[in-house]
């Protein structure tokens, strides 16, 4: 029998409690959905007002993986949605993960959780920017961690601020709290950093997406501050063997790991979030600040 649970007077069928969905760890379906009950506070204002597109993984990573932007089959009907611009569904609309009971949905689903970098009532225009360094091997987290404190120097000399958080995967974001400024201007700032990166940081640094280009360097992804591209949310599981999360860290961290060549420092999972909330709090909080957001030049 599939246990009914209630979430803010929403009554929740959570199916497969037992289902492994991290085989690295042994991680279970119901640790995962008790992952996200905790960290609910924080997640929620990085969802709240932003059309949600989930990548679901019902099966674990190993089984089939998929992206989907409309929501889901059986959505209940107090799951709020948002009419969202796409020239392939002018209609289209998405789920808004406005509250817990909505989230412990959407987790039931055993998903991750991307978001644009602007909110529903202003499509196209960002609140955030975002630089995704992605290390192409022999490259690791440690070389993005040069890279970021590079950017992070030349974001500053602009008057913006930046604030990292690991991708889930092998790299680094950036996150920038910027003045509400059409995604168009923001993507062309972007790539005006990345291409500056490259030319301070040749073998360092590549621009491009080119895989003949990438080995041994890290890609200054600037393409996500397009209005039709998400990142992943701070704080979502990613769908990897280990149960790793998209983890906000300290400068300090991205510092000592940059020094230290050890790419594990930055390995942050399930486990390690909660204790990482008491010790530091939510590091992202100042995304939210409007006193804290900069103009694009």
């Amino acid at each position: 029998m599939t246990p009914i649970t209630e979430v803010e007077g929403r009554r929740l069928a959570l199916s497969n409690l037992d289902k492994v969905l991290h085989p690295a760890s042994g991680t279970t379906k119901g640790e995962l959905l008790h992952y996200y009950a905790t960290v609910g506070p924080v997640i929620l204002p990085h969802l709240r007002d932003r059309p949600v597109s989930f990548l679901r993984y019902p099966d674990g990573p190993e089984g089939q993986l998929f992206f989907t932007k409309n929501p889901p089959p059986g959505t209940p009907a107090w799951v709020k949605t948002t009419p969202v611009p796409r020239s392939d569904a002018p209609r289209a609309r998405q789920v808004v993960v406005q509250d817990l009971a909505t989230l412990m949905w959407a987790a039931n689903l055993v998903v991750e959780f991307h978001t644009p970098q602007w909110r529903a009532d202003a499509p196209a225009v960002a609140d955030r920017l975002v630089l995704d360094l992605d290390p192409g091997p022999p490259a690791t987290v440690v070389e993005c961690c040069r890279v970021a404190l590079h950017l992070r120097e030349r974001l500053a000399e602009d008057g913006l601020t930046a604030f990292p958080k690991t991708s889930g995967s092998k790299g680094l974001h950036l996150l920038v709290p910027v003045e509400p400024t059409p995604s168009e201007t923001v993507s062309a700032y972007a790539r005006r950093l990345a291409v500056a990166a490259e030319a301070e940081l040749p073998r360092l640094v590549v621009h491009r997406m080119a895989k003949a280009l990438r080995p041994g360097k890290v890609f200054v992804d600037h393409s996500q501050n397009a209005a039709a591209k998400t990142t992943a949310t701070p704080y979502t599981l990613r769908a990897r063997p280990l149960p790793s999360v998209s983890a906000p860290v300290t400068w300090d961290e991205v510092a000592e790991t940059a020094r230290s060549g050890a790419p594990e420092r930055l390995a942050l999972l399930m486990d390690a979030i909660g204790p990482r909330l008491e010790e530091y709090g939510e590091l992202l909080a100042p995304l939210f600040d409007p006193a804290v957001a900069g103009p694009v030049p």
